[in-house]
């Protein structure tokens, strides 16, 4: 195979980068657009070379009807005779969008990168490459700048971020039309790139015009701004990162000391939340900054039980000096209270807990077995049942001053979510014991009395 001319800047960043190297498998992203053409076209012609192997992937977003089956039908034709293997993947933006209460730009990129990366896992793709170049990370600047944003945003698209590489980006849109009519390579256009209802299409035909006339040389000016911003943007991420450390993922979640964020200054603060977002969503954190200041907040909250909901179903929660990342389950109601079994188990659907009863002579204290409870029966009152706690219910604990349940759960450090599902014994006169903890002194059998023991262990 005949070497190739690259676009300018092209070499440069993907040895930078480690983007193509040799032993990988790599994924071209093809819309048929004239970037995606020029890239899969340097990328075959290179793969020998370099010693990668080469498939691509297309993804008809069922946006533009007719026009859409076209760019389809015309990659299935362009990989075919260039002998790439190809694979296409459709979705519903707009019904997506609609569900889940995105703009359709960015419905359509979570299906789209969602689809690429199932498909380098079926096709077992160690990189997936875009097309995105030096005018989209141009505009990707003035969106952000415009829309406000931090050194993160400012740094523009990144070359690399885990598997997915962006060779076209150093190179300008100029240059890529020049290298299309160098080597007579076709392409399809879409039509939705002149509708200036897109504020990127606005400020690509409407403001960087002015600006190039200030400045020829615009898009490489920014691209070398964007870079100093990304060297510092990048150091200050490896500090967050090494501050993020201690994160463990338990049953709970992603889990790390609230006072790993807590105790940052706030420029690492943002990006130690950012890193952990990033850690529960394989790279993409699809969080503003608000989120990111807000996960901060709660890392430094007083409330030991505060909670915080983010997007795409994942939650946030204190545990006490806990910070915990999990995806939002539905909320969980207090299970229905039904009444105990006086011989036997009784079911406690909806909680870890177990819970097993006997009538018996209380045994002396060195027979009793460990972590029953023996209750006098001659104390109890009425229907015994098993419930949640209640406002205002009270337990004196033997040897502990009387409290309510509440302050018992928290002084215990029992989280919110868990207090709901502990089980309290009660009959007429209130609560009589509860899981985990024990009776109330008022209800404990002496030995050779007529007694219940009450069992509980909870399954983990």
């Amino acid at each position: 195979m005949p070497s190739v001319t690259l676009p300018e800047g092209f070499a440069a960043l993907t040895d930078q980068y480690d983007m193509l190297p040799a032993g990988a498998r790599v994924l071209c992203a093809l819309s048929g657009g004239a970037d995606s053409m020029c890239l899969l076209h340097v990328l075959a012609r290179l793969s020998q070379e370099r010693g990668f192997t080469l498939a691509a992937a297309h993804f008809n977003h069922g946006l533009r009807g007719e026009e859409a089956q076209r760019d389809e039908d015309f990659v299935r034709d362009q990989c075919a005779r260039w002998g790439v293997p190809l694979t296409v993947g459709r979705g519903e933006v707009r019904a997506a969008a609609e569900r889940e209460g995105r703009t359709i730009e960015e419905a359509a990129r979570v299906l789209r990168y969602a689809f690429l990366e199932e498909t380098a896992r079926q096709e077992g793709c160690t990189r997936i490459a875009t097309a995105h170049n030096a005018d989209d990370n141009l505009e990707t600047l003035l969106l952000h700048l415009v829309r406000g944003a931090g050194l993160h945003g400012l740094a523009g698209i990144p070359p690399r971020r885990g598997m997915v590489v962006r060779p076209l980006l150093a190179c300008p849109r100029a240059e890529i039309e020049a290298y299309l009519e160098r080597h007579g390579l076709p392409h399809v256009e879409d039509s939705t790139n002149t509708d200036e209802i897109y504020a990127r299409n606005r400020l690509r035909r409407q403001v960087i015009p002015v600006l190039r006339q200030l400045n020829p040389q615009l898009s490489g000016h920014a691209a070398r701004t964007m870079g100093y911003l990304r060297v510092d943007n990048d150091c200050l991420n490896a500090e967050a990162q090494r501050a993020c450390s201690g994160a463990k993922q338990t049953a709970e979640g992603l889990t790390i000391p609230a006072a790993a964020l807590a105790e940052l200054p706030d420029p690492l603060a943002i990006r130690a939340a950012r890193h952990l977002l990033e850690l529960t969503s394989r790279g993409n954190t699809n969080c503003s900054a608000a989120h990111l200041t807000a996960l901060v907040a709660l890392a430094r909250s007083p409330d030991p039980s505060a909670r915080l909901s983010l997007p795409d179903g994942r939650l946030a929660r204190r545990v006490y000096g806990e910070l915990v990342l999990t995806d939002q389950a539905p909320p969980r109601p207090p299970f229905s209270p039904v009444p105990l079994v006086t011989e036997g188990e009784t079911p406690l659907e909806g909680t870890p807990w177990r819970a097993v009863c006997r009538p018996v002579r209380c045994p002396p204290r060195e027979e009793q077995r460990p972590g029953a409870f023996y209750l006098a029966r001659r104390t109890l009152e009425g229907a015994l049942t098993l419930r949640p706690r209640q406002t205002g219910d009270v337990i004196a604990l033997p040897g502990r001053k009387t409290r309510t349940v509440k302050k018992l759960l928290i002084d215990a450090h029992i989280p919110r979510w868990e207090r709901e599902l502990l089980p309290i014994l009660a009959d007429g006169r209130g609560a009589a014991a509860a899981a985990g903890f024990g009776p109330d002194r008022s209800r404990v059998a002496q030995p050779g009395e007529d007694a219940y023991e009450l069992l509980f262990w909870k399954e983990v």
